[in-house]
């Protein structure tokens, strides 16, 4: 896991935190700070994923193959 999907993850439960304090008091603009970081902390948390696919595939190029080869007799 990258900071990128850490923080990404935290800006939505505190959307949703945000989202419902807005809710139980009745505060449009609340709530909508609230959605609105909530869809901040999921496009932070998928370019955090898309850094790591990257991260995954270019040490997959740096690994070493190993072939296994049978020889019959």
């Amino acid at each position: 896991m990258n900071k990128d999907q850490v923080e990404g993850k935290l800006k939505e439960v505190g959307g949703k935190i945000q989202e419902g304090a807005g809710k139980l008091v009745d505060s449009k603009e609340q709530q909508a700070k609230g959605l609105a970081n909530q869809a901040e902390g999921k496009i932070q948390g998928s370019v955090g994923d898309a850094k790591e696919a990257v991260k995954d595939a270019v040490d997959d190029l740096h690994r070493p193959t190993t072939t296994t080869t049978t020889t019959r007799l």
